[in-house]
């Protein structure tokens, strides 16, 4: 049976070497089953250039490329976190990066895939901040910086990310219901698949007249990681736990 995978919000690092283990394992086992493997955003925690090598990225390029060339196709798609994943990363995958949001054809269903961070309007701050470091020329200025800079400060934004995050209300950082709907009607899609909030959920709503769904994929984590299963005849919701 034909199957299409969903996952996002990974967040590998080297500090979370239990979670990289996991997802070594499914790349080796149950997504080989798959026809297409789509990561929606934050496979790393952070990203400061295609440069940047650290364990465990070469042994993720290398499992992804094999899994491409096992017969499974592979898209990734930038999230709030390693937005600066580029072509050569890319490459080294056997993958395709996606432009977000994309649309494709779900077995018959027009579907809408984002990260999802493009949704949480009601966090104007975070707004502000994502079309400012998203700006080519902020992204040009700071690959140009020596690696070790990039580091650097990208350890600082995690630090005050996690400050400024706690301090938020939990309704501004999910989505926002009228963004949603927005985004759905200027992509004539009535699904919408996307991560970031670490909410999963399976949301139904009107739309324009019919019945609208979003589905929410979960955050990984040392122990378990969640799956969309998309086929011709289900949507299913999968634990995977190696």
């Amino acid at each position: 049976m034909r199957e299409t995978l969903f996952i996002s919000d990974l967040h590998l690092a080297a500090q979370r070497a239990d979670t990289s283990r996991l997802f070594l394992r499914f790349l080796t086992t149950r997504a080989r089953s798959a026809d297409a493997l789509y990561i929606l955003g934050d496979l790393f925690d952070s990203w400061v250039g295609d440069d940047f090598q650290e364990p465990p990225i070469p042994q993720i390029q290398a499992e992804l490329r094999a899994l491409s060339r096992n017969g499974t196709r592979v898209f990734l798609m930038h999230g709030n976190r390693d937005f600066l994943l580029g072509a050569e990363f890319a490459e080294a995958c056997s993958a395709r990066l996606l432009d977000e949001p994309t649309r494709i054809d779900l077995y018959g269903e027009p579907t809408l895939l984002l990260h999802g961070d493009l949704l949480c309007t009601d966090d104007r701050t975070y707004q502000a901040f994502r079309r400012q470091v998203r700006a080519p020329a902020f992204v040009r200025q700071f690959l140009d910086k020596p690696l070790a800079e990039r580091i650097a400060i990208a350890n600082e934004y995690r630090r005050r990310s996690g400050e400024a995050t706690s301090l938020k209300a939990s309704e501004i950082m999910d989505v926002n219901q009228d963004a949603v709907e927005q985004m759905m009607r200027l992509h004539r899609v009535r699904r919408l698949i996307h991560g970031h909030t670490h909410r999963p959920a399976e949301h139904e709503f009107p739309l324009d007249g019919g019945r609208a769904q979003r589905l929410v994929l979960a955050e990984w984590h040392a122990d378990r990681g969640q799956l969309l299963s998309a086929s011709e005849t289900a949507l299913r919701f999968e634990t995977f736990s190696g």
